[in-house]
């Protein structure tokens, strides 16, 4: 799907008449093009992707929407904070959350993965500016996905699952072991890594795609998992961070991404971070202030 030149400003900055008009356009463009190039991004600074729009086909829930486009569940959703996410009327214009900002890390490079907004991204080895993106599911509340730096030390193919013991006290009616195939919940690849029982594997239960729903591993889409695990060589650095509030700059607009995250000072964290970029005095507070009420995970414009 090609990007549409457009980032969301504040409400009190949008002119509504031209956002509708550049909405239409791209709906159309959805509709006519395929989605798959949508992972992979060149970038040259702090943002890659453009927003981009979809008009909702009949019978269609945002479930079904998120994969298409390879998003994750959550993050469509909070896009769309006034849609029903399971019953969506039919021709509704949604917003697919297709930009994002590249997390913030001295070095970026192997794969880094943000729970906050539960997405995956991947730095080509020789090409960091060649970037894969990928939704992911975390571990659920007291399950938590482990924050760290790590390794891949192992690509497993049609894996088998040898059950925890945490999980067997949960479900004892489950077998010990779970050959590869269609009801292994590891799905047909998963690398492991260097902290005790903690992978990135694929899933037979595609639905749960960008939510809290596993016990501490990171799951992808079951064609997500095929591409990353080409990818990926054994040894690669994996950087798992926590970051609800990203600031990037795109051209002369200073962007704010705001995420969901429990026990997050969402205000200090966005202050801190344009005062370290030194670019605080370019912000429209009130343009910031409305970017955390809605915690919409796309970049948001708070320049002045």
């Amino acid at each position: 799907m090609p990007d549409v030149p457009l980032f969301f400003s504040a409400p009190a900055s949008m002119n509504l008449a031209k956002n509708k008009m550049i909405m239409m356009v791209a709906v159309i463009l959805a509709l006519l093009c395929r989605p798959a190039s949508a992972k992979v991004f060149l970038h040259n600074g702090d943002c890659i992707g453009m927003v981009n729009f979809y008009r909702v086909m009949p019978g269609e829930s945002l479930i079904e929407i998120a994969r298409k486009f390879d998003l994750g569940f959550n993050e469509i959703a909070d896009a769309n904070p006034l849609l029903d996410p399971f019953v969506p009327p039919s021709g509704t214009d949604i917003q697919l959350p297709s930009a994002w900002i590249i997390p913030q890390l001295p070095v970026q490079e192997g794969i880094v993965i943000n729970l906050a907004e539960m997405r995956l991204y991947f730095f080509a080895p020789g090409d960091r500016k060649r970037i894969l993106t990928f939704p992911v599911s975390i571990g659920e509340a007291g399950k938590e996905t482990p924050l760290g730096s790590f390794s891949v030390i192992e690509k497993l193919a049609n894996p088998v699952w040898h059950v925890p013991p945490s999980i067997l006290q949960e479900r004892p009616e489950l077998r010990k072991t779970v050959a590869a195939g269609p009801d292994n919940p590891l799905g047909s690849r998963a690398l492991r890594l260097s902290i005790k029982d903690v992978l990135i594997h694929g899933t037979n239960r595609p639905w749960g795609q960008g939510r809290r729903v596993s016990h501490g591993c990171l799951r992808l889409y079951p064609e997500d998992i095929l591409q990353l695990y080409e990818a990926v060589p054994v040894g690669m650095k994996v950087t798992i961070v926590r970051q609800a509030v990203k600031i990037g700059i795109r051209g002369s607009r200073i962007l704010a991404e705001i995420h969901r995250s429990d026990g997050t000072d969402y205000l200090a964290e966005a202050l801190a971070l344009l005062k370290g970029q030194d670019i605080l005095e370019q912000v429209d507070l009130l343009k910031l202030k409305v970017a955390i009420y809605q915690k919409r995970g796309v970049p948001i414009d708070i320049s002045r």
